[in-house]
């Protein structure tokens, strides 16, 4: 392939790199989003940023671009989106029109997928399953090397289904999600609850307390893996994927590899768990990476 430019709008900051024939990043480059600006702010600090990196690059013909939630295929609009000023606005078609070029735009975790798939962990697996547990919890499926969204483009959104309806209400209007109980803030604030004090302590803070003995950590952990189980079992029981890779913050803890993936063989419906559930091999950069794989060269 030829050089490719991609972008990864976050909540706290837009990521762009410029990659080579051979995928490898040349050019990386970030600027806060500060959300809090506005939605015509983040267009524009996301046109300013592609056109420094489209200088580096000035034979791309199409820039790529993940970010939180999905484009409507109803109304071409963004939906599903926490960064919430882009919900039902056109964003692609803004920053196309911004900076000149066509936009493809995919969700972030679908990016993640795809470059974990095609240049990391999930290489020469044909099914891929890419997990983003962090902030929030999200998901996304490659086969073949390419995203696979769907008709409704929520293809691998594992983190809103729910598998306590009578639990947490969830900011997608649904209760009981598996983000509000496999994000690092939901395991962060149960700890907190289980302490009788405000939250204080992140996610890996709770996992290191847990392993240093501490019974109320031990206790929120062992919830907190029963749940992973529950519900990565789920995914896989209608997915079947060939490898299921981990992303985002919580992709570091040890304890999702041993105690959690034994969660989830005890719960899939099979006699035996073969399905790999790996670490990411990209780290932050996945998702951007995907972002540039999107686009034509």
């Amino acid at each position: 392939m030829s050089s490719r430019v991609g972008l990864d709008v976050g909540g706290t900051k837009i990521e762009g790199v410029v990659l080579d024939a051979a995928g490898a990043i040349t050019e990386r480059r970030r600027v806060p989003t500060e959300a809090h600006r506005g939605y015509e702010h983040i267009v524009s600090a996301a046109a300013r940023l592609a056109g420094e990196l489209l200088n580096l690059a000035p034979k791309v013909a199409s820039i790529g671009v993940g970010m939180p939630g999905a484009v409507s295929r109803r109304t071409g609009a963004v939906k599903n989106s926490n960064t919430q000023c882009l919900n039902n606005r056109d964003f692609p078609g803004d920053l196309a029109r911004a900076i000149g070029r066509p936009v493809v735009a995919e969700n972030d975790a679908n990016c993640f997928a795809l470059a974990e798939a095609r240049l990391g962990a999930g290489r020469g697996h044909r099914v891929v399953f890419g997990v983003i547990m962090g902030t929030g919890v999200g998901g996304g499926i490659a086969i073949d090397g390419a995203v696979h969204a769907g008709p409704q483009r929520i293809a691998g959104e594992w983190g809103h289904h729910s598998i306590d309806p009578s639990g947490a209400s969830c900011y997608c209007g649904n209760r009981g999600c598996v983000e509000t109980y496999l994000s690092g803030p939901a395991l962060a604030a149960r700890y907190a609850s289980e302490c009788g004090r405000t939250a204080d302590a992140d996610a890996a803070e709770v996992f290191a307390a847990s392993r240093a003995g501490d019974s109320t950590a031990e206790r929120v952990v062992i919830e907190f893996l029963d749940h992973f189980g529950r519900a990565l079992a789920n995914v896989i029981d209608i997915l079947d994927p060939d490898v299921v890779v981990l992303g985002g913050g919580l992709s570091n803890v040890a304890e999702l590899y041993g105690r959690g993936r034994a969660a989830v063989a005890e719960r899939v419906f099979t006699d035996e768990l073969l399905t790999p559930i790996v670490p990411n091999h990209l780290g932050d950069s996945a998702g951007v990476v995907g972002a540039a794989l999107l686009a034509d060269g």
